[in-house]
Parts: C-alpha cells; sequence; structure tokens
C-alpha cells in the first residue's frame, strides 16, 4: 500500500457513513469555519496588496520621491543641484519645480489648488504624470499658452472641462511694503488630470515658465525633485543628496505627506492577518471536539485494532491524520473561493454599489476611489500552511488520548 496504514484508515473514518450524525455535523462545520476563516484573510490580505499596488503605481508615479526646496527663499543655483543631485546612483532623475497655491474660479464656483509650476518633457521622463493626463493634454501643456492642467476632482467641483477657461487667484510674495496683493489669470484647461483618488481635488498643473511669471521669480525656482528607484528607501536617498549638494536647502520625501498611507496599509495587513489566524483558530477548536467524539465513537474500532496489533504511535497517527484531512479540505476550499473572490473583488465591490448607489471608497478621503485588489500566491500558501499548523496542534490532545484506550475495558464494556 502507497500510503501509511493510519492515513488510509483515517480516511476510512472521516468517510465512514455510520459515524454518529452529531460528529458528522461538527466535522462540517469545522470544515466550513477553516474555509471561511481562510477565504475572509486571502481576500483580505489581497485588497491590502491592492492598496500598496495603487500606491506606488498612481500616488507615487506622481508625487515628487524627494524634494530639495529653498530654505531662504527659492533657489537660483537649481541646474547646478540637478547635475548634483543626478550623480547619486539611486536617484534616477531631478527636475526643478515651482509650486504656490491658488484660488480657482468659474462663475460662483471656488476652489483652492495646489499648483505646480513643471517642465512637460523632463517630467514625462521622470514619472506617470502623462499616462493620467493623456498625451494630446500633455503636449499642450507649454508656456506662453495660459495652458492648465487641473485633477478631474476640481473639475467636477468647479463644473469645467476640458477646453474651457477659469480665472485664477495668485497670491504673490511679499514686497518691502508688506503684504502684496494677490494677481488674477485666466488659464485655459487643457487637460484633466484623472488618477482616481484624493490627488484629484488638490491638484494642478502649469508650465514651470508660467509659474515663474505669475509668481514674478525670474529664473529662480521653488526647489528641485527627485525621482529613484526604490521609493520606498527614499528618506535615506534625500539625506545623501543633501549631504552632497552646495546648497541650503529642506530635505523632504514622499513619506512627509503620504507615508501615513503605507503604514497605514502595514498596520491593518498585520492587524488582519492576527484576526483571521484567531478566526481560523476557533475553527480548529471544532476539529478538538470532532476528534475526541470520534474517538468514543470509534473506541471499540479502536480496541480491535490494538488487538490486532497497533501500537500507540499508529492510534497517535490515525486521529492526527484525521484531523490533519479536515484542515486540509477546509483550507484548500477556502484558498480557492478565497482566490476566486481576490481576483474578481473589484467588480464585485463595483456592481454592489451600483446596485445600493452607495460608493465604499470617495476620492475626496481616500487615495483611489474603489477597492483594489492583487492575489499573492505566497499569502495563499502561508494562510494554508496556517490553517494546517493550527490543524496538527488541535489533533495532539485527542490523539493522545486516543493512544492510552485499553482494549479489555473497552471490549468488555467497563
Amino acid at each position: 500500500m502507497f500510503k501509511p496504514l493510519s492515513l488510509y484508515i483515517a480516511h476510512r473514518f472521516s468517510k465512514s457513513r455510520s459515524r454518529n450524525k452529531l460528529v458528522s455535523f461538527i466535522s462540517l462545520s469545522s470544515v466550513i469555519g477553516i474555509a471561511v476563516g481562510v477565504m475572509v484573510i486571502i481576500v483580505g490580505l489581497s485588497a491590502m496588496n491592492g492598496f500598496e499596488r495603487e500606491l506606488q503605481n498612481r500616488v507615487l508615479s506622481v508625487v515628487p520621491h524627494g524634494e530639495l526646496e529653498g530654505v531662504r527663499g527659492p533657489v537660483e543655483n537649481w541646474r547646478q543641484l540637478v547635475k548634483e543631485a543626478e550623480r547619486n546612483p539611486d536617484v534616477t532623475g531631478a527636475a526643478p519645480y515651482v509650486r504656490f497655491t491658488a484660488l480657482l474660479e468659474k462663475g460662483t464656483k471656488l476652489k483652492s489648488a495646489l499648483v505646480r509650476g513643471i517642465d512637460p518633457s523632463v517630467e514625462s521622463k521622470l514619472g506617470g504624470l502623462e499616462r493620467f493626463v493623456g498625451k494630446a493634454a500633455w503636449q499642450k501643456l507649454v508656456p506662453g499658452e495660459r495652458a492648465l492642467i487641473i485633477g478631474k476632482g476640481i473639475a467636477d467641483r468647479l463644473g469645467v472641462k476640458e477646453g474651457d477657461w477659469l480665472t485664477a487667484m495668485i497670491p504673490q510674495p511679499e514686497n518691502e511694503k508688506g503684504l502684496a496683493a494677490p494677481t488674477r489669470e485666466r488659464l485655459h484647461v487643457v487637460g484633466i488630470l484623472s488618477l482616481g483618488g484624493q490627488i484629484d481635488h488638490t491638484l494642478a498643473l502649469v508650465p514651470i515658465g508660467d509659474a515663474q511669471s505669475y509668481l514674478g521669480m525670474g529664473d529662480t525656482v521653488t526647489g528641485v525633485e527627485l525621482k529613484m528607484d526604490d521609493p520606498m528607501d527614499s528618506r535615506r536617498v534625500v539625506r545623501e543628496v543633501g549631504a552632497t549638494v552646495d546648497a541650503y536647502v529642506y530635505l523632504k520625501d514622499w513619506t512627509l505627506q503620504f507615508g501615513y498611507l503605507h503604514r497605514d496599509i502595514q498596520m491593518v495587513r498585520t492587524i488582519m492577518y492576527l484576526v483571521m489566524v484567531l478566526v481560523i483558530g476557533v475553527a480548529c477548536f471544532n476539529v478538538v471536539s470532532t476528534l475526541m467524539m470520534s474517538v468514543k465513537d470509534r473506541a471499540s474500532d479502536i480496541a480491535i485494532l490494538r488487538t490486532m496489533g497497533a501500537n500507540d504511535s499508529m492510534v497517535r497517527g490515525i486521529f492526527v491524520w484525521h484531523g490533519l484531512l479536515t484542515g486540509f479540505f477546509g483550507s484548500v476550499a477556502g484558498a480557492v473561493l478565497g482566490a476566486l473572490g481576490a481576483l474578481y473583488l473589484t467588480p464585485i465591490i463595483k456592481s454592489i454599489e451600483n446596485l445600493t448607489g452607495h460608493q465604499f471608497l470617495s476620492g475626496d478621503i481616500y487615495f483611489v476611489n474603489f477597492l483594489p485588489s492583487q492575489l499573492v500566491w505566497t499569502d495563499v500558501v502561508l494562510v494554508m500552511v496556517t490553517a494546517w499548523l493550527l490543524s496538527l496542534i488541535a489533533t495532539l490532545y485527542p490523539a493522545m488520548r486516543a493512544s492510552k484506550l485499553h482494549p479489555a475495558s473497552v471490549l468488555s464494556g467497563r
């Protein structure tokens, strides 16, 4: 026989039609409980993987990974700063930027926006802004044309679309007489930035030459932005660059503004895994009940096996395999259902939102306005192994009790 005798007998025990109905019910509930726990944790971990993927593919492809911003005002020697920053092997590119806050106006509607002046020809080589705007609109972002690209959330709030004109109220730097009055500029909306999240409600883009003209900055810039191979290591890289450049600048990285997103994702992933392990553990307690009742139900069969020469280890092995089979079927069923749920989680949630008319994730609050999902097979294997280990632990006590049965007392009815 190719399989262990204890496994063969355990399989026969689990399939026997003469089992106690209560034992069968508890055994089935154990399988269902383990399957539900495995399914939920796989779907939950896949959702966290999806959020992390969208954080990197959307947010981190748009926002700078690092910034060198002037401390005493605009940066004059920014060209030298760009060259020095690009010497770092972890920096894939550097570009100047101008940043200011403006109040956008269309009719009676107002919306504040964080306006970023960029060089489109350089920016297209560094990040992924172009793919969220569209190539045609990106090519229209040229200096001297009063071009403006705004986020979809801003466009919806103001009720504007591509091709419309709006007014921007732009604050001016202080002069020697004190505060300067803001200027009003008519700007042409040449494109809509659609990330599907919070940035759509705050970000606007203009050519860097126009931004310098609006603020009267001449050839100076607010700072230099950095793009890196590994955004998760941005803090170290920014510090290394700051130590090499010959300028008095603030050292900033994306974690100052969006780091809480990554920390929250990792924290929720850890908490979710711990909670679901406890759920699977509770389901495995049913395995203990099933095996204890099975030991009592199969006492005469165990006694006969002992009289035929079965030793303690073989009897223990029978009930260990019995519990592991329960954990195996439950974890496999849960893994299959969890994988299917994770693969189709986004369209399922979208369908529920369409049916109920309620959006679970609002783009003006969260960094994405949909529930993403990414199935990672290592997570599936990890969850299944965890379920098997908990099932194994649950079998130890019943198996020990089974090995201590005395054939004579059982067969004699005492």
